[in-house]
């Protein structure tokens, strides 16, 4: 019997995504092994040991998201198929640009609570005027 993981029995005891242990492999921050199959599998130990030090923050969904900013719907702009929602998340004005039938299936209005998840590779916004 095995007293070693495989890397998705890992993540999952480390609440974690499996890219993240490979990368903690790679970096030295977790120590792995090599099965007859070349596989790499990670010591219970290892576990034991990330496992004893303070929480990641958590949240409710089984998602993955970074950024999460609860708050208050302030404006919604309904035009054609597309709609703006406005957020007010304590000190932060999230907009999200969504469609009409989400707004309506959400029952989305000014005053409601809402959490908005920002999860993108990159946003830019330039107002430079050379």
């Amino acid at each position: 019997m095995p007293t070693d993981l495989s890397l998705g029995e890992a993540a999952r005891a480390l609440d974690v995504s499996v890219d993240t242990v490979r990368r903690w492999a790679r970096a030295g921050k977790i120590k792995t092994s090599r099965d007859d199959a070349n596989r790499r599998r990670v010591p219970k130990s290892e576990i034991a040991r990330l496992a004893s030090h303070p929480g990641r923050h958590k949240t409710e969904d089984t998602f993955s998201a970074r950024n999460r900013f609860p708050g208050v719907i302030k404006s919604v702009e309904v035009d054609g198929v597309m709609a703006l929602v406005e957020i007010e998340a304590g000190p932060h004005l999230v907009t999200a640009a969504i469609t009409r039938d989400s707004v309506e299936e959400l029952g989305l209005a000014p005053g409601v609570p809402a959490v908005a998840t920002v999860k993108a590779t990159s946003v830019m916004v330039d107002a430079s005027r050379d």
